[in-house]
């Protein structure tokens, strides 16, 4: 396994990061906590979660992840040897209802009663990386394009929301800040306001980034050098899509997109002739295709870390083994030429 630094902090975390969305849902706990040894004895030392998870987000659900995590960490003993990073939910009047009343705005009292909370869950007395899961403010995520500006009354404004992660830092409930689907201008907003009024900086961002959606390479790339700020990538296979399996219109039995169809970002019909492509470029090199998606990922000069999912413990032995893979010169010219062709056909 490699690592890096997370920038500005003192925690060197693995190239690739194990995602666990999975966890409560698509995977019982036995299978979770298989899926975390494996993890570790790669020597994967970082784990991402959530408040709300697992996905698809439920009522009866919600904290299952993290209630997981917590129990493996407390019976292998293992704290120590591991990065934990959460998030906090921003509001979801409409698709949370049930995490604190829907309309939880990132202030000081939502943020407090989340971290809380997701240190009970985890049974830990600090969150390494505590992350912003989506703006508060209605801006471009979740795939959405076309800014169309709407007021922000009744928004807690950023300032206060880095003020209240000031307070958990100082307390020591967190170690580190980082945002996640954000904007350029978000981010710099954040990095502003740290730096003017002495409070705790962003050091991550956790946006999706796969050869199906490079919009990250469009702004926020520069910001992530010349400021530091390491990119987290999610979604590196696409749901799973960049590995072929859905291809043809299958769908194998138990896969994501099989048991929740509506999940179809990456699912489109431009997304499937790139899919087509990227897959006819592995073969014809004689790699696996997910390998080559997720080694693509890996290697960006502005990921600090690529967060991998599975569902069996086979696919996470495959896509821990995509860090074994260099990508030649001629493999990348042909993948921008992929992408030349199929330009982000899944933001």
């Amino acid at each position: 396994m490699r690592y890096r630094q997370l920038p500005g902090t003192e925690l060197n975390v693995s190239v690739l990061c194990l995602g666990t969305m999975t966890y409560g849902e698509q995977n019982t706990e036995r299978e979770a906590y298989a899926q975390l040894d494996m993890a570790l004895d790669a020597g994967i030392n970082f784990i991402d979660t959530a408040e709300m998870y697992p996905v698809p987000p439920c009522r009866e659900t919600m904290g299952d992840t993290e209630s997981i995590i917590g129990r493996w960490l407390q019976q292998r003993s293992v704290r120590d040897r591991v990065i934990i990073a959460s998030k906090v939910a921003g509001p979801g009047r409409d698709w949370l209802p049930y995490i604190r009343g829907g309309n939880n705005h990132l202030d000081r009292t939502n943020i407090r009663a989340a971290v809380d909370d997701s240190l009970r869950r985890l049974q830990t007395d600090t969150i390494d990386l505590y992350q912003l899961h989506w703006p508060e403010r209605r801006t471009n995520m979740f795939g959405r394009l076309g800014y169309q500006h709407e007021d922000d009354t009744e928004v807690a404004p950023i300032l206060e929301t880095l003020q209240a992660l000031d307070e958990l830092v100082t307390s020591g409930k967190i170690r580190h800040i980082g945002v996640s689907n954000e904007t350029p201008w978000g981010l710099m907003q954040y990095l502003a306001l740290a730096a003017s009024h002495q409070l705790p900086r962003v050091v991550s961002i956790q946006n999706p980034y796969s050869l199906l959606n490079r919009t990250f390479e469009i702004g926020l790339a520069e910001v992530s050098h010349r400021e530091r700020v390491g990119l987290l990538a999610y979604s590196p296979l696409g749901f799973g899509v960049l590995s072929g399996k859905y291809l043809s219109g299958k769908r194998p039995t138990g896969a994501r997109l099989t048991r929740y169809p509506d999940y179809d970002r990456y699912s489109n019909p431009q997304a499937q002739g790139a899919t087509q492509d990227y897959v006819m470029l592995a073969r014809e090199h004689a790699i696996d295709p997910a390998r080559m998606a997720l080694a693509f990922v890996t290697d960006r000069p502005f990921v600090t870390s690529n967060i991998i999912g599975a569902t069996t413990l086979q696919q996470l032995h495959d896509n821990i083994d995509s860090v074994q893979l260099t990508l030649t010169d001629e493999l990348t010219t042909a993948i921008e030429a992929i992408h030349q062709r199929h330009p982000n056909p899944s933001p």
